[in-house]
């Protein structure tokens, strides 16, 4: 059951907000780190595969690359989770910024296929995985911070406004893919302008682990410290003994917020550029205002799953998100003409996912809940959120709206988990932090 937060009915005070946007400006710089590469895939293929691969191989091993980030997720979450549920949140959280921001800089200086043959992809391949496991410990230990540093009726707002941060770190990964496309040649770009944003990256990933230096350890791991609450065995252990429904439920959860990131804004803008033939400079602004939209969908989305409930929340949400892919995409295979208007509206509707770590964070007690959160989440992302770009790659052989459908089918999914939800209330570890 879930430890209430002391206060639970106040409202936000100033610290509260510090903490918040302390918080969400290190996740997005951090986040920047590992998503840049999505925006660069296309150069990254030609300079890091042999030139006589055939394209839409070297599409799908670029992504899977990208993939790579994602399977190694787990291994790092856990770590830092079990850590961060017995030596504290804070210490975990500055860690993972260190761990994001040396192999995003040392892919800048990484030399080519053509400077270092077969090693070039491997050595990518490796600074790939490090990326993963460090983001597995970034993205649930944001979480679990933010929630347990405000009220418990804020709870929503808080994960959606740090979810939102951490989508504001697409969006600038996007505008410096943007500026890099509108202001170098192809050539340019090729040559030497593709290493910039992971130089950048770097000087980012710096610049967040000395912001959260400013930032203190949760109220709610305080207290269990104070009150020798800790687990006194494996987090991961209690978690898959006593937890399994929770497990399942973020699980799902999981799976619906990656094909709604990974589809619609990851892998959009390349795809659009290669199978659709649209310019990489108009994917990439079409694609800025999806992530603007976004931003401010998963502040709404917190806010209202607050107020409405997670199931009522679930369910609106999906069915929105189902029927604006569908819609972008079937103007995108009829020849675009209102690409940014309904790129905006889909990025809007993919604020969804800033409903997704209420769940989550409600449905494990304290004392576990960032083992809970990070195992569920990461081994889902790996599995599932990691392979999506692989599939979706293969499945557009023969389909061209196959990311609309694989999207508009999880939307499904989300519809299902609303009406679960409803049919759990009151969940008890979610009343309880609800206060």
């Amino acid at each position: 059951m879930s430890t209430p937060l002391a206060g639970a009915h106040r409202p936000l005070n100033r610290n509260d907000y510090r903490t918040l946007g302390l918080a969400a400006l290190g996740g997005a710089l951090e986040f920047y780190d590992f998503v840049i590469f999505v925006f660069f895939t296309v150069v990254i293929g030609k300079l890091f595969f042999p030139p006589d691969m055939p394209d839409w191989l070297r599409q799908v091993q670029t992504f899977g690359i990208f993939a790579a980030g994602y399977l190694a997720r787990p291994l790092g979450g856990i770590v830092m989770a079990h850590f961060g549920d017995l030596l504290g949140r804070k210490r975990m959280f500055t860690l993972s910024i260190f761990l994001m921001a040396v192999p995003t800089l040392l892919m800048g200086l990484l030399p080519t296929y053509a400077q270092l043959g077969i090693w070039a992809p491997i050595l990518l391949l490796l600074l790939r995985i490090l990326q993963g496991a460090a983001i597995g410990g970034e993205v649930p230990g944001a979480w679990v911070f933010v929630s347990e540093h405000v009220p418990g009726r804020h709870v929503g707002f808080a994960c959606g406004t740090l979810t939102a941060g951490l989508t504001f770190g697409i969006l600038l990964g996007s505008l410096i893919a943007t500026f890099i496309n509108r202001y170098y040649t192809p050539a340019e770009i090729g040559a030497w302008a593709w290493r910039i944003p992971f130089l950048l990256g770097g000087a980012f990933g710096l610049l967040a682990m000395y912001l959260r230096r400013w930032l203190e350890e949760t109220p709610v791991f305080a207290e269990l410290q104070a009150r020798k609450a800790l687990a006194e065995e494996l987090p991961l252990k209690k978690v898959l003994r006593e937890h399994g429904q929770s497990v399942l439920l973020s699980m799902l959860m999981t799976w619906l917020l990656s094909a709604a990131i990974v589809v619609m804004i990851l892998m959009t803008p390349p795809l659009l550029q290669k199978q659709f033939g649209i310019a990489p400079a108009v994917t990439l602004q079409a694609n800025s205002l999806a992530i603007v939209a976004l931003t401010l969908g998963c502040v709404l989305a917190g806010w209202v799953i607050d107020r409405v409930g997670a199931g009522i929340t679930f369910i609106a949400g999906s069915l929105l998100l189902g029927v604006c892919t569908h819609l972008f995409y079937s103007d995108v295979a009829a020849g675009a003409a209102n690409l940014y208007a309904l790129y905006t509206l889909a990025g809007f509707s993919v604020g969804i996912v800033g409903a997704v770590p209420f769940v989550m964070i409600c449905a494990f007690p304290a004392e576990v809940r960032f083992t809970g959160l990070s195992f569920s989440y990461n081994v889902a992302y790996a599995v599932l959120g990691g392979l999506t770009p692989v599939m979706v790659s293969l499945w557009m052989k023969d389909n061209p709206l196959a990311p609309a459908h694989y999207v508009m089918a999880l939307a499904g999914q989300g519809v299902v988990l609303g009406l679960w939800l409803l049919k759990l209330k009151p969940m008890p570890a979610l009343a309880a932090q609800a206060g």
